[in-house]
């Protein structure tokens, strides 16, 4: 329920901007409603919190398209549709900062191939992707992470005319502002109010999070109305319920016997999951432990005699899985993809990254071993997601599953 008085925004009862980019809906989800009045019909700064799933990227598009309807010529006609409008490309860019470079590309790929009716280019521009002085005039929507966002706009000449041109700066992911990387997101923010006083322009801030215990004050930093622009959704909001398990296991830690029992205890809940003919993304703490986490799984499970639960040859996508990973750089890939499982973590290439979320995201690979690199609203199908490792403060070894049923 939305409230009294409230109703579901029907898609079919949007402008034509809205129509046409919304394609495929029958309507905006519960969370989308209550945001659609002051993301799309206003300018105000915004604080959108809300779980996993809940809809936030399709949120930040209603305000991504507020931005480009303030920059539209209508063309002459009775009934204005998206056909009778000129967008005008050359002045306004939005700026969309992702925590990490998975998720940059997956958020380029998303709006790029969405706004791509309208002329809008959207690129990326990360520490793996850099840009043209062409092709950064030539893009309206620019994905990029904190740091290399910093790295812009810090620069006293060359990209001036690019940051003068921002009108929407969506940080998603914004609970990091707590994490080591906060003070880069604190220096953006701060230099972007700065911009915003000494030139009297206006650059809207919107900031995407995860539900937060002092989402009031994250919300006084970003220099949102808290009567307007707030909004916090609790878990009533998340579309798929979300179970924990938390699992202790025996063993002192950092011994044989201790990682012993968590690599058993692992092998459990995949084999648990794969039975269920789920998805399961396994989160380690180094980038070599994907390959040994993934070789253990599948040790552990010629052992217990259920390889036949790995199987993927018979998927209809391997044949050409297995032509797409000759093009690798990866000898542990091409290894582990007749297995059933992938490996992914940031020193890999890029193209083998992409390999690896492609294939795992079309059901082709069942296991995921990979770093904190995915943890960060990268969408893919797991229904179980498995973190092997350690509590910190307690320094006692544990395992925490998360599963959707």
């Amino acid at each position: 329920m939305l409230g009294k008085g409230r109703k579901l925004v029907q898609i079919k009862e949007m402008d034509g901007l809205c129509r046409r980019t919304f394609k495929g809906y029958k309507s905006l989800n519960r969370m989308q409603s209550l945001v659609y009045p002051v993301a799309y019909q206003t300018s105000e700064n915004m604080l959108i919190c809300a779980p996993t799933g809940a809809g936030k990227t399709d949120a930040a598009m209603l305000t991504i398209l507020h931005a480009i309807s303030q920059n539209i010529t209508p063309n002459p006609a009775e009934n204005p549709e998206a056909s009778d409008f000129t967008v005008n490309l050359e002045d306004f860019k939005i700026v969309y900062v992702a925590p990490m470079k998975a998720l940059a590309a997956e958020i380029t790929q998303k709006l790029g191939s969405r706004l791509a009716w309208l002329g809008i280019q959207a690129r990326e521009l990360t520490g793996d992707m850099h840009l043209t002085k062409k092709e950064i005039v030539q893009t309206q929507i620019i994905v990029t992470t904190p740091e290399k966002w910093d790295v812009v706009t810090r620069k006293g000449t060359g990209d001036t005319e690019l940051v003068q041109k921002v009108r929407l700066l969506i940080i998603d992911e914004v609970h990091m502002l707590h994490d080591d990387r906060g003070s880069v997101l604190e220096s953006l923010v701060a230099r972007t109010e700065r911009q915003v006083e000494s030139t009297q322009s206006l650059i809207r801030i919107v900031g995407l999070s995860a539900t937060l215990p002092n989402y009031i004050d994250v919300a006084d930093f970003l220099k949102v109305n808290r009567f307007a622009g707030l909004f916090y959704f609790d878990a009533s909001f998340r579309p798929v319920p979300l179970e924990q398990h938390f699992i202790g296991v025996k063993g002192k830690a950092g011994s044989k016997t201790s990682r012993d029992n968590i690599d058993t205890t692992a092998f459990e809940k995949v084999r648990e999951m794969l039975e269920q003919d789920h998805q399961v993304m396994v989160f380690v703490h180094s980038r070599k432990d994907t390959f040994n986490t993934a070789k253990m799984l599948y040790e552990k499970a010629v052992d217990n005699f259920c390889v036949d639960l790995f199987e993927n040859t018979g998927h209809p996508l391997y044949e050409a899985a297995v032509k797409e990973m000759k093009t690798s750089r990866g000898r542990e890939l091409r290894e582990l993809l007749p297995k059933g499982i992938g490996i992914h973590h940031a020193g890999m290439a890029r193209s083998d990254r992409n390999l690896m979320e492609k294939l795992f995201g079309n059901g082709v690979l069942k296991i995921l071993c990979c770093t904190a690199t995915l943890a960060w609203g990268v969408n893919l199908p797991a229904a179980a997601v498995i973190i092997k490792g350690k509590v910190i403060p307690k320094k006692k070894n544990c395992l925490t599953s998360l599963n959707r049923p």
